[in-house]
């Protein structure tokens, strides 16, 4: 339990998740001041694709861990986007992060081996951290308040980073204090409430 992984909202301005949560994302994060450190071309454009990025959060805490270098969100997701891992809809919808095609984009950008992991129970994360350096975790986003019990699994992502006996470290890129966000522990069967059951798994 002692890797020291540098940690990154989805959005510029960490603090900024219970007002994404009150008025959705592409009202609230107008105000980002922060929002050019995202790499977008814009404060429209940061706004709205903001809320799809906690897998980009989760990789660039990877990339931040493993070279010592921080690349911008948006820049990370525009790359993905060009591998098919984001679809922009007609309606102005994104669509993503899509695990599939996420894996030749690490691949092919950054020399990372990731696999997509699927039907598991929480209980099986311990056997993928033996393996992999890394786990990008499907959780519900309530998970920030772990007291509650979730609507639904999934649909956001969390990066695993330890396990300990019964106790699960992770990153959560919309976490919304200090305790939620960086090196948030949760006992595996409140974790496992939060759990779809599936990620991505990034080796060693």
């Amino acid at each position: 339990m002692t890797q020291k992984v540098p940690y990154f909202s989805q959005w510029e301005t960490p603090d900024m998740t219970l007002a994404v949560v009150a008025e959705g994302a592409r009202s609230a994060l107008l105000r980002d001041p922060l929002w050019a450190s995202s790499g977008a071309r814009n404060v429209e454009e940061y706004a709205h694709w903001a809320a799809n990025l906690c897998g980009m959060a989760c990789l660039k805490m990877v990339l931040a861990a493993r070279t010592g270098k921080v690349v911008p969100i948006m820049d990370l997701a525009m790359r993905c986007r060009d591998y098919g891992g984001y679809v922009e809809e007609p309606d102005g919808r994104i669509k993503g992060l899509i695990y599939a095609p996420f894996v030749p984009f690490v691949r092919d950008r950054f020399d990372l081996n990731a696999r997509v992991v699927t039907g598991i129970s929480v209980a099986d994360i311990a056997d993928i951290l033996a393996q992999s350096e890394f786990f990008i975790a499907s959780v519900h986003h309530s998970i920030r308040w772990p007291e509650t019990e979730p609507p639904a699994k999934g649909g956001h992502l969390v990066l695993v980073t330890a396990l300990d006996g019964n106790r699960i470290r992770f990153h959560n890129p919309s976490g919304h204090i200090a305790a939620t966000r960086e090196n948030a522990e949760l006992p595996l069967d409140t974790f496992g409430r939060f759990f779809a059951g599936r990620g991505i798994a990034i080796d060693r």
